[in-house]
């Protein structure tokens, strides 16, 4: 959880290159001058992929080439088609190919792209179709002379074999508009699979608020690098984000601040649905965090008698933490608690609410610990499996539960008792996955209480090992945090995400025996060109050796941008 927060300095605006939502015509401008700028670079090699694959077979005389003639194969399945369709609409704006998508299998002339759900992956040289087993969210990737093949299990690991696929196109396939570019695919096989199951980033939209389209804008970064976990952070002091119709004043009265004294907003219960069903169809799965006993000042205000004095408080903009708490004594408490999360869980079609539980100062001891094991409860009335960050620890254990460790020192007794009891971990250190943290000294926003946390440090450490006394097999997962006291556009968020989210995916899905910094920043730098075709706000850190940047040939009739265009 986010801790004693300070102000941070205003955003430097030569440090942040674009401080605002950047226009339609802004990324396609950007994109004009900057999506060839892998033209120009040596092909992609099947083992460029971030995060790295669980194993990697090159074929150098099996190049593959997209043309306009080039179309895309899919099982005849639903969920299937919907991942062929996504393909076909990542790779046509910038290749100008039409790229039908039919629902069928059957071998037709060479240069498809083919999405195949079978029950049994096949399996590579040398093993046998157990140990291929690709489960839940793995696919094999092959890619000939003749065709590309994506093989899974589900329509998961189709998609997640179709980021690897787009990964291996030059860079200039990010582009908006038509680029002049030969659409080749190193040859060879990729077979894939996570590590842990659980691979997710928390936005905080209670500190700032950020309109829908910029959380649909993040769920499309988690699935770029097969992140699967979306949680938002939806209540804290400054505001509440979720319509609740049991208790209207809480989106209405606790939703109209934030930080700083801006305007706040919330999600009606349709913005929230967007979000779910956006999130979903890249498989994505949200978690929504209503945050208890403590961080509750604008839920208070909205209902005073929920405080422990019956007052309301004043409307709070600023970042302490730790003062306010709803009423542990007062049933009103548990029958608000019971509405709310019944209302949010309603709303969402994943296993987990989150229910916070951090920084509760003034609710101490039996008190606390009674409330939570009564709010666990609560939860499992719902159907849904509780997860709480890792001061719920001394609560008695309740089936399932997921506790969210977000500490710097890795020994941790009381948290290492509750998962001998019991609970699984997702591992959140404060000093490695906080990406709220600066980058270092001179980064114009973000925090430093638990430290300065470059590409390196979010990469180089251990989620399965991290924390003492809890083996990897009680770990559910990694995630990374961005509290958004100092964030304030979807510009900020991205240059915060950026390129640590990267460095963060691969610790929660690659193989531990692939961990290898020196690799990993070198296949990290082609994704500088990647996102500056896609108009995306980035850190350049300078421990990436990203590639320069040359000029782009544009397919003839494309506007062409203004070399002297800042």
């Amino acid at each position: 959880m986010s801790t004693l927060p300070l102000s941070s300095p205003t955003p430097d605006p030569a440090a942040l290159p674009t401080q605002h939502q950047p226009e339609a015509a802004d990324l396609a401008t950007l994109a004009a001058r900057t999506a060839g700028a892998d033209l120009l670079a040596p092909p992609a090699r099947l083992d460029d992929v971030v995060p790295a694959p669980e194993r990697v077979e090159a074929d150098p005389t099996a190049t593959f080439t997209l043309d306009g003639d080039t179309a895309i194969r899919v099982t005849a399945a639903p969920d299937a088609r919907q991942v062929a369709d996504q393909l076909a609409e990542l790779l046509r704006p910038a290749t100008g190919y039409p790229l039908p998508v039919a629902e069928t299998l059957a071998a037709e002339k060479n240069g498809t792209l083919t999405l195949t759900l079978a029950g049994t992956a096949f399996p590579p040289p040398g093993t046998d179709a157990e140990s291929a087993d690709l489960g839940a969210e793995g696919y094999r990737l092959d890619v000939t002379a003749t065709g590309v093949r994506v093989v899974a299990e589900t329509a998961t690991g189709l998609f997640y074999g179709v980021q690897t696929l787009r990964q291996l196109l030059p860079a200039a396939i990010e582009s908006p508009t038509p680029v002049t570019a030969r659409w080749t695919l190193p040859g060879g096989t990729i077979l894939d699979r996570p590590r842990f199951p659980y691979r997710g980033t928390m936005l905080d939209v209670a500190r700032h608020f950020f309109a829908v389209e910029d959380v649909l804008r993040v769920i499309d970064h988690l699935a770029r690098y097969k992140l699967n976990h979306l949680h938002l952070h939806l209540t804290d002091d400054q505001g509440w984000r979720i319509a609740v119709d049991s208790w209207p004043r809480l989106a209405t009265v606790g939703g109209a601040t934030e930080v700083g004294g801006g305007p706040g907003g919330h999600y009606t219960k349709d913005d929230y649905r967007r979000i779910v069903s956006y999130a979903s169809a890249r498989h994505v799965t949200v978690v929504p965090e209503i945050d208890l006993p403590g961080h509750t000042n604008a839920a208070l205000v909205a209902y005073p008698r929920l405080a422990p004095d019956k007052v309301a408080p004043a409307p709070y903009t600023g970042t302490e933490v730790g003062f306010s708490y709803v009423d542990p004594a007062d049933e009103q408490t548990y029958d608000f608690i019971a509405d709310v999360l019944g209302e949010v869980a309603a709303l969402t079609p994943g296993p987990w609410l989150h229910i916070g539980g951090d920084e509760a100062f003034k609710v101490k001891g039996e008190v606390y610990t009674g409330f939570v094991e009564r709010t666990q409860r609560l939860v499992a009335d719902t159907g849904k499996t509780v997860v709480g960050w890792h001061q719920l620890a001394p609560a008695a254990h309740v089936d399932g539960r997921v506790l969210q460790w977000w500490g710097t020192d890795t020994d941790d007794p009381t948290t290492a008792d509750a998962v001998r009891r019991g609970a699984r971990l997702i591992v959140s250190p404060g000093n490695h996955a906080y990406l709220d943290m600066k980058y270092a000294e001179d980064t114009p926003i973000g925090h430093d209480w638990a430290g300065l946390i470059d590409v390196r440090r979010a990469y180089d450490w251990d989620p399965g090992t991290h924390v003492a006394g809890v083996p990897a097999t009680a770990v559910l997962g990694v995630e990374a945090p961005l509290w958004t006291e100092s964030v304030t556009s979807l510009a900020d968020i991205e240059f915060l995400l950026l390129p640590r989210l990267p460095a963060i995916a691969e610790l929660g899905w690659s193989p531990r025996a692939t961990h290898d910094w020196a690799g990993f920043r070198d296949r990290l730098a082609g994704h500088g060109p990647r996102w500056s075709a896609a108009g995306i706000t980035f850190h350049r850190s300078p421990e990436i050796p990203w590639p320069a940047t040359p000029t782009v040939p544009r397919q003839h009739g494309a506007p062409q941008a203004d070399p002297a265009t800042p």
